[in-house]
């Protein structure tokens, strides 16, 4: 019997083009990842983490944001 362990990607959609964001580390939690990069990547500190989708092989994760307009 053969296993094989899937990494983990996490993806952030800016600009309309999605950035991959490795894993920083198998005991992160999904949102100990989101907070790990909200550093980098500030509107994630509001967002929610949908997933995880099986893709190719890897995990999928997908960091949602909410963006509204005041007016």
């Amino acid at each position: 019997m053969l296993v094989n362990t899937l990494s983990r990607v996490f993806l952030h959609n800016e600009n309309g083009q999605d950035i991959r964001l490795a894993d920083p580390g198998a005991d992160f939690s999904k949102e100990d990842v989101r907070n790990f990069y909200a550093n980098q990547y500030p509107i994630l500190t509001t967002a929610q983490v949908r997933g995880p989708e099986i893709k190719d092989d890897e995990v999928v994760y997908h960091f949602e944001t909410k963006m509204g307009t005041k007016g």
